[in-house]
């Protein structure tokens, strides 16, 4: 049974690289705000040595493992997902024997591989171009930091087959995309850390499953927690991993109700 699932992410990653021109579009769209946030970061910092808590090259860091959490999963995947909703071939997928989430998350993973790669091979150059990066002090906060990249990647993929699952009821996939990706960047921490909000709203954020794809990466990268509250944080992003797909599952089963093949 592993191996089908096996099967569609190594189609899902050959997919990605012989259709790229998407991705790369997408990519370099990515590529051009990170530069801008960059510069603005930087004209900010002109005058002061830290804000909030965040120097220049934490800061750097900051917005670098920004764009890596939103490139490894793009709108390629979470539009595979509504894209058989929409098209009615979801109900072929009924038909085989295969569980439709984990189809899904594997094709996600397959295609999170290829757009992994290019987004590491960016990096390296946007690092190139601004030095005096922050860091991970240690490999035991290198370890941490890149399981809870992995735990990020799960949770992110939860909050996007729920959102793409709202496809049943609606076929405006693309203000569902819009306002999950703005709720997403905002309460994550990808627009500004956490750091930055009001007391009020970073409770909320913290008390949300949205934390764990930027701010608990970076909080683990940065430093900012030790080792066992480092821990506990990959904790909390594996449980609400496995909250949310708990509540796709939920959904879907709700929402399969609504597929009719055949006038049945």
């Amino acid at each position: 049974m592993i191996r089908k699932y096996v099967s569609l992410a190594q189609m899902s990653m050959q997919n990605s690289i012989a259709y790229r021109s998407s991705f790369i579009i997408n990519i370099v769209g990515s590529l051009l705000l990170l530069v801008s946030m960059m510069y603005l970061w930087k004209a900010i910092y002109a005058e002061r040595t830290e804000v909030g808590g965040f120097t220049w090259e934490a800061m750097k860091a900051y917005l670098l493992i920004t764009f890596i959490s939103n490139s490894v999963l793009s709108f390629t995947s979470e539009g595979r997902i509504a894209g058989k909703i929409r098209d009615g071939s979801v109900s072929l997928d009924l038909l085989k024997p295969l569980d439709f989430q984990k189809a899904r998350f594997s094709e996600t993973l397959g295609t999170s591989l290829f757009e992994g790669t290019v987004t590491i091979v960016l990096t390296i150059l946007v690092l190139a171009l601004f030095s005096g990066v922050q860091m991970p002090v240690g490999f035991t906060a290198w370890i941490l930091f890149a399981i809870s990249l992995l735990a990020a990647l799960l949770v992110k993929f939860g909050v996007v087959y729920l959102a793409g699952l709202c496809c049943f009821w609606t076929d405006s996939f693309y203000g569902i995309s819009l306002a999950r990706a703005a709720i997403t960047n905002l309460l994550s921490g990808a627009l500004a850390p956490l750091a930055f909000f009001p007391d009020w709203l970073k409770s909320l954020c913290l008390l949300l499953p949205f934390q764990g794809i930027v701010h608990i990466p970076a909080s683990i990268y940065l430093g900012q927690a030790s080792s066992m509250e480092a821990v506990r944080m990959v904790a909390v992003q594996l449980i609400w991993g496995v909250v949310l797909w708990l509540l796709g599952k939920l959904l879907w089963n709700i929402a399969v109700k609504k597929v009719t093949i055949h006038g049945g």
